[in-house]
C-alpha cells in the first residue's frame, strides 16, 4: 500500500498534507504525535493508525471526546481512501490513497451515495406533488432536505403579507419539530438570501470574514449554513420580460460541521427540492384557501336560510289590504329586513336597512326585527322606534345604525307611521304621489333622539311603495341613480290595477334592468301594501 496520506484542514481554510510513514501513526495534542492537533477536547495521546496488511486501522485510544469517522463514532475502522476523520469537534482530517484499488472502492461508495441522494430527492418530490396540507409540505420539506443533506437542523421561513420572513417551522434529525416560535440562528444569510433570490453557503462560520457578523450563531456551534431560497417561477411568452420568479421564504439549512454542505451535487439537490417546495407550498395555500372559502360559503348559505326563515312567509289575510315583499341580498346575508304584524285588526309592517352589508349588518338586522316583533304589539309606531334606538345605544355599537319605517294601517285607510332616517316611502293614489317623511332621526346613534308619528287617510286603491336605498340609489353607467321616477316608470300600470305581488315584481325587474354597469352594490328589498275598502261590518 502506497501513498498513504492525512490532508488536514485548519479553521483558516488552509491545508497541510502529513504522510503516514510509520507503521504506527499516533494523533493527539502532544507534540510527541506524528500529527499534532491544539485544542483542548483532544487527549494528548487520542488516537492512532496502524498499518495492517494492505490497510489501515485507525484506532481510538480511549479519548474523553471520542473519535469519528464519517460523522459515525468509532473505537476501531479499517480506512477507506476519502474518509473523514473527526478528532474532537474541531478538526477536519481525510484519509487519502492512491493505489488505484482502494480509488475505486471509495469512488464506488461515493456513487452509491450519491444514488442515495437521488433516491432521497425523487422521493421527496413525488411526495410533495400528492401533498397538500401546508403544515404537512412544511415538514415534508425540512425532512427531505436535512435527509438528503445530512444538515443537523432545517428552517423555513415565509413571506408575510408585510413582505418579511417569519419563523414557520423549525424541524431537527429523526423529523424532530424544534420548539419554540423564534429563528434560533442567523437572521442576516436567510434575509439576504430572500433580497438577492440567490442560494448562499458559508463553509465556516468561525472565519474571521464571517466571525463577528454571526456571534450569536457560532455561540449555538453552528459552522457550516446552505440556504437556498423559495421561488415560484413565471413562465412569459418574452424573455425580456423581468420578475419572473418571485421569491415566498427560504429554505435554511445548518450544521455543526465544518463544511458538511458544501458538495455541489448536495446544494443542486436542494436547490431542485426548494423549487419544488415553493410550488407545493403556494398549492397547499391555495387548497386552504379554498376549503376556507368553501367553509365559509357553507356557513353563509346556512346563515342566508336562517334569515330567509325569520322573513314572514305571507301577510295576514284581511279584505282591507293587501301586500306583497321581496329581499335580494348583495352578499349572502342582508342587511336588510321586513316584517308583518296582525295588531287585534290592524296590519303593522315594518321594513329596516341596516348600515352596511354581510353578515355584521345581517346578525344587527336580525336583533332589530327580534326587539321589533318583541316591543310593537301595544304600542304606536314613534314608542316603538324610540324603544329600539335605546336598546340600540345601549349597546353601543359604533358607527352601526339602521334606518326603519313603520306603518300600522288600520280597517278604515288610516295610515299612522313614523319614518326613522328611512328612503321615503311613494304612497300613490288618485291625488298623486305623497312622500312618506315624518319621524325622526336615523335609529342607534343617538340617545337624545325624538321620534314623531304622523296619521295620513287612506282611498281604497292608494298603494305605499316602500323600499331599501338598495333600490333608488343603484346607478347606471354614468352615475345617474335609479331614483323615486324610475320606480315609477317601470310598472306597467297605475298602481292601483296592478296586485302588491306583480308590483314588487316590476320594480325588481327595473332594477335589474338598469344599465348599472356594475354588480349589484347593496341589499335591495321592496314592500308593497294596498289600500282596498273599510271591512263591512261583522
Amino acid at each position: 500500500m502506497k501513498g498513504a496520506r492525512l490532508e488536514v484542514s485548519d479553521s483558516s481554510g488552509q491545508t497541510r498534507v502529513v504522510p503516514i510513514e510509520d507503521a504506527r501513526f499516533t494523533i493527539g495534542r502532544s507534540h510527541g504525535n506524528a500529527l499534532s492537533l491544539s485544542s483542548a477536547e483532544i487527549s494528548r495521546v487520542h488516537a492512532e493508525i496502524v498499518k495492517q496488511g494492505d490497510g489501515y486501522l485507525l484506532r481510538d485510544l480511549g479519548s474523553r471526546a471520542g473519535t469519528f469517522v464519517n460523522d459515525e463514532t468509532v473505537v476501531e475502522h479499517t480506512l477507506d481512501h476519502g474518509d473523514r476523520i473527526r478528532i474532537g469537534r474541531h478538526s477536519d482530517v481525510r484519509f487519502l490513497l492512491e493505489e488505484t484499488s482502494q480509488t475505486s472502492t471509495r469512488a464506488t461508495t461515493s456513487a452509491v451515495g450519491d444514488l442515495r441522494q437521488t433516491a432521497t430527492l425523487l422521493e421527496g418530490l413525488r411526495a410533495l406533488g400528492t401533498a397538500k396540507v401546508l403544515d404537512q409540505v412544511l415538514a415534508m420539506v425540512i425532512d427531505y432536505a436535512v435527509t438528503l443533506s445530512a444538515a443537523e437542523r432545517g428552517f423555513i421561513m415565509l413571506v408575510d403579507p408585510a413582505d418579511e420572513l417569519k419563523f414557520t417551522l423549525g424541524r431537527g434529525r429523526g423529523e424532530a419539530t424544534l420548539s419554540g416560535d423564534t429563528f434560533q440562528t442567523s437572521r442576516k444569510i436567510p434575509e439576504q438570501v430572500f433580497a438577492t433570490s440567490k442560494p448562499q453557503l458559508v463553509a465556516d462560520l468561525h472565519d474571521d470574514m464571517f466571525a463577528d457578523a454571526h456571534e450569536g450563531t457560532i455561540q449555538l456551534g453552528i459552522r457550516t449554513v446552505y440556504c437556498v431560497p423559495l421561488k415560484l417561477v413565471r413562465y412569459v411568452e418574452h424573455v425580456a420580460e423581468t420578475d419572473v420568479a418571485r421569491p415566498i421564504g427560504v429554505l435554511y439549512l445548518d450544521s455543526r460541521e465544518k463544511g458538511s454542505l458544501s458538495s455541489r451535487a448536495i446544494q443542486l439537490g436542494l436547490e431542485t427540492l426548494a423549487a419544488e417546495a415553493a410550488v407545493a407550498i403556494e398549492n397547499a395555500r391555495l387548497y386552504r384557501e379554498s376549503q376556507e372559502k368553501a367553509r365559509l360559503e357553507r356557513e353563509l348559505h346556512t346563515a342566508y336560510e336562517f334569515q330567509q326563515a325569520l322573513l314572514p312567509a305571507a301577510p295576514p289575510t284581511r279584505d282591507f289590504f293587501s301586500a306583497a315583499a321581496e329581499m335580494v341580498p348583495c352578499l349572502s346575508i342582508s342587511g336588510d329586513f321586513y316584517d308583518y304584524l296582525d295588531l287585534d285588526g290592524s296590519f303593522g309592517f315594518v321594513l329596516g336597512d341596516v348600515a352596511g352589508k354581510g353578515a355584521s349588518a345581517g346578525l344587527l338586522g336580525a336583533r332589530v326585527q327580534e326587539i321589533f316583533a318583541h316591543r310593537a304589539p301595544g304600542s304606536d309606531p314613534a314608542t316603538t322606534v324610540s324603544t329600539i334606538n335605546a336598546a340600540m345605544v345601549k349597546k353601543g355599537l359604533k358607527a352601526r345604525f339602521v334606518t326603519i319605517f313603520y306603518g300600522i294601517l288600520s280597517p278604515n285607510g288610516q295610515l299612522t307611521y313614523c319614518n326613522a332616517g328611512h328612503n321615503p316611502p311613494l304612497l300613490v293614489g288618485k291625488s298623486g304621489v305623497q312622500h312618506l317623511k315624518t319621524g325622526g332621526l336615523i335609529v342607534g346613534l343617538f340617545e337624545e333622539a325624538v321620534y314623531e308619528q304622523e296619521v295620513v287617510t287612506l282611498s281604497p286603491g292608494d298603494t305605499l311603495i316602500t323600499f331599501s336605498d338598495g333600490v333608488s340609489e343603484a346607478t347606471n353607467t354614468v352615475g345617474t341613480e335609479f331614483g323615486d321616477d324610475r320606480i315609477l316608470a317601470c310598472l306597467n300600470a297605475p298602481p292601483s290595477e296592478i296586485e302588491p305581488r306583480e308590483l314588487v315584481d316590476q320594480v325588481m325587474a327595473g332594477v335589474r334592468e338598469s344599465p348599472v354597469g356594475e354588480p349589484q352594490s347593496d341589499d335591495i328589498t321592496v314592500l308593497v301594501v294596498r289600500y282596498r275598502k273599510e271591512a263591512a261590518p261583522s
